[in-house]
């Protein structure tokens, strides 16, 4: 019977059980409103936060937003955008949307089918929903922000009220982010009558955050740097473990890591020359550590065509191609045009305010936390190119390479709770990740063998050549006899006259494949963006309309559900 006093009816369809669990739910929720013998008014309305993230960073904003909300007295509760339909949004009172923009101005991968459907011409009137956008990007892009304003815009088409005006931020987006938290909460908090009074124990995100971020790095021993690819590769990809001492990060195996890298001695010293500024210490320093002289910024570009209209620059800026101006400007650094303008070059006074803050370089984390107690793996491919008398390098890929030697690397964890292991350890597991982007993958494997999770794990690799670039491949061939590794599907490239990639090996074992979906399989890509993942997307889609015999739009269809039900997940740039 359930308790005396009861919400629950005597004749409730429920098992003793579930009463039980009812009476405990009521009750808890009476309590939390009596946390320390003080009451807590209710919500005057509630705010949905909706989220578009591929890295993680709109995941920590919307959680700073729910608590800032329910600090004030207001509901709030975060969703990704793509749980979300067009009609629960418009039944939504105030709805905040904070997303970020990935590849060519695109949606990020848990925001595509929303905005698919917000587009339609059957998507709802939203004259019942105020709304402000919030937007992460980097202004280096032309697309900045473009997901952001895309969705800001078809809101207001729809009907909705801006409660306040969108605002986007570049990559240091934390204080611009706080500020329109805090200025669209407190106008929310006005008009609904909101008393302030709010639960006490949310002016922080439920989450315990990290003291290690971008300003405050943890200074962790490089303890390995192993080549994993053979020297006579046309690679260099490295495995580097970083000791966690006694700093507290805990991560998850799917999860990134981002390191602080330095500019390169050699590059500094050449600019500094190329300016007439040799031995300046303090700009040296400078440079060196705070900022970004490998790629020209957008101001800096536009600042030299008006310097130099005579410039090569000049010439293809004026094109107005932007396809060509992406072309001139590979591999180019901000030496390279330096040197164009010639005699009209800036001065270095003049030059470093077009300078953008040195950022933190991401990789995918390939280790996992229960296999690796203590320490965190990463496998990067070092950049290294030449060109007429110069020779180019990455700036973060080499700095672990060649220049930490015994000093500390500041690095930080970046979350990705999108792009993780499935709970379910009976779930099967689809993994594709040619090159580097088996990073994640190789984490992956060995959190379900350290968990005994008996459901199959089937990984897709490739590279260019099976002799030198099969990276891992004795720890693979060990996962494939204790029987964690069930299947693996290889694609060199370049070893036959034929080029045979990933996406090749997936259509060729097109049954197989949908047979796992249809039996549950969560189906991982990490990788290029730019082209891998687009092939690779490609060929599923065809894989489905084959195996299903239905035509493109089912197998469309399809492939939105497993985006849906978080089964096709992607961790790719």
């Amino acid at each position: 019977m359930p308790p005396t006093g009861s919400l629950i009816p005597a004749d409730a369809p429920f098992s003793a059980q579930q009463e039980a669990w009812l009476a405990g739910f009521i009750a808890g929720i009476a309590a939390a409103g009596r946390r320390d013998g003080a009451a807590v008014d209710a919500p005057t309305a509630t705010i949905d936060v909706l989220v578009g993230t591929q890295t993680g960073n709109a995941e920590l904003v919307a959680d700073e937003v729910v608590a800032g909300a329910r600090a004030r007295g207001l509901g709030g509760k975060a969703a990704a955008l793509d749980d979300v339909t067009p009609e629960q949004l418009a039944a939504m009172s105030h709805v905040l949307v904070v997303t970020s923009t990935y590849g060519e101005g695109e949606m990020p991968d848990n925001a595509g089918l929303f905005w698919e459907a917000l587009q339609s011409d059957t998507a709802p009137r939203l004259e019942g929903v105020r709304y402000s956008v919030l937007g992460l990007g980097d202004q280096g892009y032309d697309d900045f922000c473009q997901a952001a304003k895309l969705i800001d815009t078809r809101l207001e088409q729809l009907g909705a009220t801006r409660v306040h005006e969108r605002v986007d931020c570049d990559v240091d987006f934390e204080e611009p982010a706080a500020a329109w938290t805090s200025a669209v909460l407190e106008r929310i908090a006005s008009e609904t009558g909101a008393t302030g009074k709010g639960d006490a124990s949310a002016q922080a995100p439920a989450k315990p955050r990290s003291p290690w971020n971008k300003r405050t790095p943890y200074q962790s021993r490089l303890a390995v740097n192993r080549l994993l690819s053979s020297p006579r590769s046309a690679k260099e990809i490295r495995h580097f473990e970083f000791d966690l001492g006694d700093s507290g990060i805990t991560y998850e195996a799917g999860d990134a890591l981002a390191v602080v890298p330095l500019n390169d001695d050699a590059l500094v010293g050449a600019l500094l020359e190329h300016l007439g500024a040799r031995g300046d210490e303090e700009s040296a320093e400078l440079l060196r550590t705070e900022r970004e002289i490998r790629t020209p910024s957008k101001e800096l570009i536009a600042d030299l065509v008006e310097r130099a209209p005579d410039g090569e620059l000049a010439s293809v800026v004026a094109h107005g191609d932007r396809s060509d101006l992406d072309s001139w400007l590979w591999g180019r650094d901000v030496l390279d045009l330096l040197r164009d303008a010639g005699s009209k070059a800036p001065s270095l006074a003049e030059l470093l305010p077009f300078l953008r803050p040195l950022q933190a370089r991401q990789y995918s984390i390939s280790s996992s936390p229960l296999a690796h107690p203590g320490s965190v793996h990463l496998t990067v491919a070092s950049v290294r190119y030449g060109a007429g008398d110069r020779r180019y390098e990455g700036v973060a890929s080499t700095y672990l390479a060649d220049r930490t030697g015994a000093s500390p690397v500041g690095i930080y964890l970046q979350p990705n709770a999108s792009f993780s292991v499935p709970a379910d350890d009976e779930a099967p597991v689809i993994m594709i990740g040619p090159g580097t982007g088996i990073a994640p993958f190789r984490g992956f494997l060995h959190e379900r063998a350290a968990r005994g999770a008996s459901g199959r794990n089937w990984l897709f690799f490739g590279d260019q050549h099976r002799e030198t670039d099969f990276v891992y491949e004795d720890e693979l061939s060990e996962l494939q006899k204790s029987g964690v590794l069930t299947e693996l599907d290889l694609a060199f490239s370049r070893d036959q006259a034929e080029k045979i990639y990933v996406q090749t090996r997936m259509r060729e074992r097109s049954r197989e494949l949908y047979a796992w979906l249809e039996e549950g399989a969560h189906l991982y890509v990490c990788g290029d963006a730019s082209r891998m993942a687009k092939d690779v997307e490609a060929a599923l889609l065809g894989v489905l309309a084959e195996q299903r015999g239905r035509g493109d739009d089912d197998a469309a269809e399809y492939l939105a559900d497993l985006r849906r039900a978080k089964r096709y997940v992607r961790d790719v740039y």
